[in-house]
Order: C-alpha cells, then structure tokens, then sequence
C-alpha cells in the first residue's frame, strides 16, 4: 500500500514550494544595432555586455547595419527592445526610416531606444518618432538598463 507523499515505486514525492513553483520570469530580448555608415561600436558593445550582465538576452547586429536589416532582425529575434546606436549624425535620417519601418510592419510592441551623439535640440523629435529615450555621452549603463527593464515590463 502506498503511503501520502509517495509515488508508486514508493519514492518520496517533492513538491516545489508555492513560491518555487512559479515559471521563471521570461529574460528581456534586446537588438543591439549600428545603423548606417558609423564605425564607432565601442559603445554600442559596453551596452551590449552590461545588459547582458543584467541578464538579458542580447543580439548584437554589428556595424553598417541598414534599417531594413534592423527591424528584420527585431522581427525574427522576437525582441522586447531595440537599442540604436549612431555616433555619425545621421539619427534624424535613420531612426525615422527605422520607426517607419517597424510601424509597416506591424511591431508596435518594442521598446526603441537610442544612444550616440544626439544633439539636446533632436531629442523632443525623435521621442514624438516613438522613440522611447535618448541616452547621451555621460548616461550610465545602469541607466539603460533600469529604463529598459521598466519599460518592457510596463
């Protein structure tokens, strides 16, 4: 006769505790991308590590990454976020056509942000874009970090 607690070969049955038994929080997927012609990734590769770090799950483009292949790696990595990096002025050329293209589409579910030299006057613009922030030279990592978990999740 089996006993409460036992299985049939009469082995001790363990059940998780009631906090242990939940299923693990799904880890945040971020694009790291290099759009157009800049070929400055050192930044691009700290923010890369230090999400990773914070354990999220990192895809890293590459440099003179189009939007084209941008928002199709977005697309097929099932991202939660996407973080553009452009040090060579061309944001205002770059992030829209990227915006465009996610909206075409259908992706309206992903976090964009962006990081680089981004003049404090092209801020307010690229937001109204859909942009969700803008990290400029002196943002920490754990900066990026915080925003992007609280906007995914929110």
């Amino acid at each position: 006769m089996r006993r409460r607690g036992q299985a049939a070969c009469g082995l001790p049955i363990y059940t998780a505790h009631p906090e242990m038994s939940a299923a693990p929080e799904k880890k945040i997927r971020v694009v790291v991308a290099k759009p157009g012609l800049d070929g400055h990734d050192r930044g691009a590769k700290i923010i890369a590590r230090a999400l990773r770090d914070a354990g999220m799950e990192v895809i890293y483009t590459g440099l003179h990454q189009t939007p084209e292949q941008i928002v199709e790696t977005v697309i097929q990595e099932d991202a939660d976020a996407v973080g553009l990096s452009i040090l060579s002025g061309a944001h205002m050329t770059l992030v829209p056509r990227i915006m465009d293209l996610l909206k075409e589409q259908g992706v309206d579910d992903v976090v964009v942000t962006l990081g680089g030299t981004i003049p404090s006057d092209d801020i307010e613009e690229l937001k109204a874009l859909g942009v969700a922030e803008v990290f400029t030279p002196g943002a920490s990592t754990q900066q990026a970090i915080d925003f992007i978990r609280g906007a995914v999740r929110a």
